[in-house]
């Protein structure tokens, strides 16, 4: 399996071309600013673009969206829940910066569904409490967490929608199941696993069990 990160926008967030190594297909996972690079990194990878697939709708996951769905012609999905953040003006206003409208989902999502490209399956993980519909992608032994669950940090709760009882319940019922060695692929900063989260995420220690 093919996973390319590109560090993108002003807020350093963590955009993942994901593919089929056997396979010319992927996805694009919050492509969250820089169009152009992203686009230049898939035509290196020489990858035909099946979805792109947004973990929330938060303004850092989601300015390229447009200029990415024209050049590739894929499938915008997100969950339902998330739907009206897209071309939410107030975040964007606040920033100091002017998005294109961002077009009409292709797919909207509950939870539950497998998303497939090329050879790989991921199951949606609706966990909800950074944002209403917030999403986590699970399969071939990783999980890209979006702004859920960071490096020894999970996501802020204080933004519209967030929740911070409903954040702690999302991961650890969702995510802390998970077996150690499953990679985390986060919407900012580096990677790491579920067990070191487990055992040292400051975040995570003395949490109830739900």
């Amino acid at each position: 399996m093919i996973v390319e990160k590109i560090v993108v926008g002003p807020l350093a967030s963590n955009c993942y071309i994901v593919a089929d190594d056997a396979v010319p297909q992927g996805s694009i996972i919050d492509p969250g600013d820089e169009a152009e690079a992203i686009l230049e990194r898939v035509g290196e990878l020489g990858i035909d673009i099946k979805y792109i697939i947004l973990t929330h709708g938060h303004l850092d996951h989601i300015a390229a969206v447009t200029r990415v769905k024209e050049a590739t012609g894929a499938s915008l999905v997100v969950h339902k829940e998330d739907v009206d953040s897209l071309n939410d003006r107030s975040l964007s206003l606040f920033m100091g910066v002017t998005l294109p409208e961002v077009p009409k989902p292709d797919q909207l999502l509950r939870g539950w569904e497998s998303i497939e490209f090329g050879g790989l399956s991921f199951t949606v993980l609706h966990t909800p409490g950074h944002s209403p519909g917030g999403i986590c992608l699970l399969g071939e032994g990783v999980l890209f967490s979006g702004d859920t669950l960071f490096n020894c940090g999970i996501g802020r709760s204080d933004l519209s929608g967030g929740d911070p009882d409903k954040l702690l319940h999302s991961i650890h019922t969702r995510l802390l199941i998970l077996p150690d060695e499953t990679v985390v692929y986060p919407g900012h900063g580096p990677q790491t696993t579920i067990g070191e989260e487990r055992r040292r995420n400051p975040f995570l220690q003395g949490q109830p069990g739900f």
